[in-house]
């Protein structure tokens, strides 16, 4: 999940941009308060998607993916950044389209489990994305582990197993998401593409399927857009807006802070989803689960120590995010 430089896994990167990781110990406030901010608003998500019943995950996703390919292509005709996307190789729309549909089945992932009562398990997920990616690094990219790194996982994959044989089945959703969430970082790494051109382009890819998609449910009396009043209609377009400004937004901190201090503020995403899932959504917390999320959660502690640990002996000062 992360270039030979530095073995990190636990951020999916969106943006291919130099981070200062030096010896200077200060901490841009700013930096931290615009990478908090894009976290929050990603671990507000289950809050907004169920917002656009009564329509379905597939049409939301549809929505989602249409909406947000205009408004990205917007911003990227104000920025002048269309350049950027027409030098892109035929190798790089090879990996712009497996990118594409990666991050689209990931966003159909998280609307189904949003809107039909499985946030925790989309919680656990995203707990679970750094180890996964961590383990993408090894398999794929022949990253090797340290021992700390190592028994992270196997206490993440423990908590797996916990939450296969004490709750009945193995949480497919959970690991359908980190999974695809961390295939999409490591194909988001051989992009040469800036977030807001990339994102723009992966929208060119898929979205001409959304738009056709909404078409034909319209056409065919099935689509909620046009027969639901204007509320419903607003809501369903905000999708674009909802998607894009947290990715601005850690964009821009991820060129003013360290890419540990970035990573670590990761773990606000999936927190507020399990508050939500267990305090708003009401959503049911056996025994089992609490001893899957226990374990997948000490892993993570264990992973982000190491890393910090590791940081400090060995400050890299040009980290590539």
């Amino acid at each position: 999940m992360c270039s030979s430089r530095v073995r990190m896994g636990h951020v999916a990167t969106t943006d291919r941009v130099m981070v200062s990781a030096g010896t200077d110990d200060r901490v841009d406030g700013g930096g931290v308060a615009l990478g908090a901010a894009a976290y929050v608003l990603w671990g507000l998500f289950p809050a907004f998607w169920p917002l656009l019943k009564p329509g379905g995950a597939v049409e939301i996703l549809a929505h989602r993916i249409a909406w947000t390919m205009l408004l990205m292509a917007a911003v990227l005709a104000v920025t002048k950044g269309w350049s950027l996307v027409g030098r892109l190789s035929r190798r790089g729309w090879v990996i712009v389209a497996a990118s594409a549909v990666a991050i689209t089945v990931n966003w159909g992932l998280f609307i189904y489990g949003a809107t039909n009562g499985h946030v925790v398990e989309i919680a656990l997920g995203y707990f679970m994305s750094p180890l996964v990616s961590v383990v993408l690094g090894v398999l794929v990219l022949k990253e090797r582990l340290r021992a700390w790194q190592w028994v992270a996982v196997g206490l993440a994959v423990a908590g797996v197993v916990v939450l296969t044989v004490l709750g009945g089945s193995p949480p497919w959703l959970a690991l359908s998401l980190a999974v695809s969430f961390g295939i999409y970082g490591l194909l988001k790494k051989q992009v040469p593409l800036p977030a807001t051109a990339s994102l723009t382009a992966e929208g060119l890819v898929v979205g001409p399927i959304a738009v056709a998609y909404l078409i034909w449910l319209e056409a065919t009396g099935h689509g909620t857009f046009a027969s639901h009043g204007v509320w419903h209609s607003v809501l369903l377009m905000l999708g674009a807006p909802v998607t894009a400004i947290p990715l601005l937004l850690f964009g821009a901190a991820a060129r003013r802070i360290p890419l540990a201090t970035l990573g670590t503020l990761m773990y606000l995403t999936p927190t507020l989803q399990f508050l939500w899932g267990i305090l708003v959504a009401h959503e049911p917390m056996p025994g089992a689960r609490w001893i899957g999320f226990a374990l997948v959660w000490a892993a993570l502690l264990l992973f982000t120590l190491d890393l910090w640990r590791t940081n400090r002996r060995a400050p890299d000062p040009a980290i590539q995010v």
